[in-house]
């Protein structure tokens, strides 16, 4: 079956195909999902090489599993964002002895003219901002406000209760307002 015609296949649909031989459907699964892990990833470590190898591992695992895959259980991008929630934390607890500074931040890959200046200074702020949240508030930030999960999923993810997901993403949006609050003017933010 060719690529174009498994655009509208659910996520599931392709790993039971997968897991029942058919190699389009991984190819096609594999060109939806990663992109959004390694980004996933990368937010998280701040290392756009180690959120490559973070998504190859990860997806491996999927393509592992995808035989035994019990549908209705969990979604995809639910338990793929688990595995790298916690391969990105493994990582991070493997480099606690490394000074912050010394990650690499990501590239920007924009033009740049004026408004991809702003943009990156934007997105520099943000960056900047969620490093000061501790580590689980980053993840669910992160996982509700910039990969679009919802509470449950997100719990699902965290394994943790949807309470504890609304605490931790109340907490971490206070803080990043108060960490951002000050650079609004110079950002390019208005009331108006």
């Amino acid at each position: 079956m060719p690529y174009d015609a498994l655009n509208d296949v659910p996520d599931e649909a392709l790993l039971v195909a997968y897991g029942n031989g058919d190699g389009a459907a991984a190819r096609a699964l594999t060109m939806r999902l990663a992109p959004r892990v390694t980004g996933y990833a990368n937010r998280l470590l701040k290392d756009r090489a180690e959120a490559e190898d973070v998504t190859q591992e990860a997806m491996l695992r999927l393509w592992k599993i995808a035989p035994d895959w019990r549908q209705g259980e969990a979604k995809v991008t639910t338990w793929l964002y688990r595995v790298v929630t916690n391969l990105c934390t493994d990582r991070l607890r493997r480099k606690r002895g490394s000074a912050l500074e010394d990650i690499p931040e990501p590239e920007d890959d924009t033009p740049g003219v004026e408004q991809s200046m702003q943009n990156s200074a934007r997105a520099q702020a943000l960056e900047a901002a969620l490093r000061l949240l501790p580590e689980r508030q980053r993840q669910a930030v992160v996982l509700r406000h910039i990969e679009g999960l919802n509470n449950p999923e997100i719990a699902q993810v965290m394994d943790i209760s949807v309470e504890a997901v609304e605490s931790l993403t109340a907490r971490g949006k206070r803080t990043l307002a108060t960490a951002l609050a000050a650079r609004k003017e110079e950002l390019g933010y208005t009331d108006g």
